[in-house]
């Protein structure tokens, strides 16, 4: 008998992405990722960072874990420890729908790498909740099979009382399962732009500097596609634009260093995979506190949707971020291709040749020349950019636009001049 379809899909989720590193480890050069390929074979059709507009006709809109029940047979032996600790431990798994096997959805098993070879390190960030956990669990079982190294991360915000007990707790978990290195990292979070962008920030950077330290080729995050939904519709409700719009990138950071396997799958799989393994849960008294705006939106606003429209917004959210990514991309590319094109030989854009482009590129010229300056992309809005549109569209003798990070736009002989001071 196989794994729990919920434990399936995961796993199978996972797996896709360490083929993915795999595969690029490969191709720097590194002998040990080139030998774990040559004995990997290629992730099932849609699979992994590629899957999008591009993939084949049966999408992977939500890899249901019917999908996936002809997995690896046996559960990881890490993956059934039952530390001991005070979060709450998971219950019996629900009873779930017979499952039909998909044949060749899931490429066999490789040989181990060979004595003394090692293969990339791949980290998991792990707060201990049901989604990390489970990313956890998928990540002990798949990285040993396919000769990648494993670890952990847990970031300690410091916001709750016993936070690094808790942080503590989670190191054991990770490391009962035969995740190695693993550390928690003790963090001051700010305030700038509020406590949940603050405690991101904090968590980012403590997550960088681990990768660092450790020499990681990736850091795996637990965001589902239920997380997904709810980034776009604050996205939509600040009103920011197709890249707000697009929600989180299956693959990010510098040199792609993140990667969100969990994205095409909902929050309830994750959760009834740790149920499965018996995996102890530690749900965040801030996910259902209503003082955060994104806790509002997961326990009213999403609901409250659903009862509205029906069945299917979350994943129908999810699509349009997908959907808007795509266009984002593309429009991207556009704008790198066109600003050469629009600035003088002393680098100043030209105020007549932006004028007859699009406004979607010329206002992504504009957002990539602000940035450039020195304006923090966290704190520059549409309406930001709008305002030095203007300067461009709409030229009548006015001053000088003010931007955050002090860098200021002015416009000079028919050219933006885009400086910080």
């Amino acid at each position: 008998m196989g794994p729990h379809p919920a434990v399936a899909a995961i796993r199978l989720a996972v797996r896709r992405v360490l083929h993915d590193i795999l595969t690029e480890h490969a191709t720097t050069g590194a002998p040990d990722g080139v030998d774990a390929l040559r004995r990997a074979p290629a992730p099932p059709a849609g699979g992994g960072r590629t899957a999008s507009a591009t993939s084949p006709a049966r999408p992977a809109e939500a890899v249901r874990p019917a999908e996936a029940v002809h997995l690896a047979e046996a559960v990881h032996p890490a993956e059934a420890a039952r530390p001991t600790g005070s979060v709450h431990r998971a219950g019996p798994a629900p009873a779930h729908p017979a499952a039909v096997p998909v044949p060749g959805a899931f490429p066999a098993v490789p040989a181990p790498l060979g004595p003394g070879r090692t293969g990339p390190l791949v980290l998991v960030a792990c707060s201990g909740g049901a989604d990390s956990m489970a990313l956890a669990s998928a990540l002990a079982f798949e990285a040993s099979r396919l000769g990648i190294r494993a670890g952990g991360v847990t970031v300690d915000h410091g916001l709750q009382a016993g936070s690094d007990q808790r942080a503590e707790e989670v190191v054991e978990r990770l490391r009962a399962l035969g995740l190695d290195p693993v550390e928690s990292i003790a963090v001051s979070v700010g305030r700038d732009g509020g406590p949940e962008a603050a405690a991101r920030d904090a968590r980012y950077a403590a997550l960088d500097a681990a990768a660092d330290r450790h020499g990681a080729a990736a850091v795996l995050l637990g965001h589902t596609r239920d997380d997904q939904a709810e980034t776009v519709l604050l996205g939509l409700a600040r009103g920011s634009g197709i890249r707000s719009l697009s929600g989180m990138a299956a693959v990010s950071g510098a040199a792609g260093r993140y990667r969100r396997p969990f994205l095409r799958l909902d929050r309830q799989t994750a959760r009834t995979a740790c149920m499965a393994q018996s995996l102890p849960v530690w749900d965040d008294p801030h996910n259902s506190d209503p003082a955060y705006t994104r806790s509002r939106l997961r326990h009213e606003g999403l609901p409250a949707l659903e009862k509205a429209l029906g069945k299917g917004v979350v994943e129908a959210l999810a699509r349009t971020a997908r959907l808007s990514r795509e266009d984002a991309d593309a429009l991207d590319a556009w704008a790198r291709e066109a600003e050469e094109g629009v600035r003088d030989d002393a680098g100043r854009l030209e105020c007549a040749k932006l004028d007859v482009l699009p406004p979607a590129v010329r206002r992504r010229i504009l957002r990539r020349a602000a940035l450039a300056a020195g304006a923090p992309g966290g704190s520059l809005f549409a309406r930001h950019i709008e305002e030095v549109d203007r300067l461009v569209t709409a030229w009548r003798g006015q001053g000088a636009i003010n931007l955050p990070g002090r860098v200021v736009v002015r416009r000079q002989g028919g050219r933006l001049v885009i400086r910080q001071g």
